[in-house]
């Protein structure tokens, strides 16, 4: 489980995180909604270690992660998906994939999990020694997620997702992401598309300038009013 209390963040003066405290359950899509500039992408990259947090706490199953660089995140559980599908495109497919194991030491197992993201994601399989960066997005999208999960986590966090995606394509990654939670992966989840988001989720934050002003079961926040407006487009609807 992911405990954060009371953290800050800051670029510069500004503080983009004012104290936010949120918890993910074991096993459960969490998910984070806000308008850009609300502090989402910076609360992951906080708790991967790639930005420095001015107070509060990061525990994972109880181990605290603040201060850890982010290697020993990694090692600690936290695998993060960045937003616009970052991979290695002059690597290939089997290389990217391998590069989410830098840290492990289990080769044979290694080799095992390599193939269940070649079941996961058939078509890594069959692009195995293409170039990542000669992928369709929604290629990409299956490699960076892949190559997150063969560093075993037991947080897995991923940012936009949906970004860029034609429909299908997110239909389709979003059923990876139920699938890892039947799993048993953790999964904090950041995404514009509130409606697909709240579908999957079992429970949501939103984020309004780097404060959490709303948290509930995703059940919950879809039918509040406020979210209907503000994230899921109803108020028209609702009008007329």
């Amino acid at each position: 489980m992911l405990e954060i209390s009371d953290l800050v963040t800051a670029y510069g003066k500004i503080e983009a995180l004012k104290g936010v405290s949120l918890r993910a359950e074991q096993g459960r899509i969490t998910c984070l909604l806000g308008p850009n500039g609300a502090g989402k992408t910076t609360l992951m990259m906080s708790i991967a270690g790639i930005l420095k947090t001015q107070r509060g706490s990061i525990r994972l199953d109880g181990a605290e992660l603040t201060g850890l660089t982010p290697a020993r995140i990694v090692t600690a559980g936290v695998a993060l998906v960045p937003e616009n599908r970052l991979v290695f495109p002059r690597m290939s497919v089997r290389e990217n994939l391998l590069a989410g194991a830098y840290r492990r030491r289990d080769k044979a197992e290694v080799a095992v999990d390599v193939e269940r993201m070649h079941a996961r994601f058939p078509r890594l399989r069959e692009r195995r020694e293409q170039l990542a960066g000669t992928l369709s997005g929604g290629e990409r999208q299956m490699v960076a997620l892949g190559r997150a999960l063969m560093a075993r986590p037991k947080l897995l966090m991923l940012d936009e997702p949906s970004l860029g995606l034609a429909p299908l394509v997110v239909r389709e990654v979003f059923h990876a992401i139920t699938d890892l939670r039947a799993a048993g992966v953790s999964i904090l989840l950041v995404e514009q598309n509130a409606r697909a988001a709240l579908q999957v989720a079992d429970y949501g934050y939103v984020l309004e300038t780097g404060e959490t002003v709303l948290e509930g079961p995703s059940a919950k926040l879809e039918a509040d009013p406020r979210i209907a407006e503000t994230y899921l487009g109803l108020a028209g609807r609702r009008a007329g």
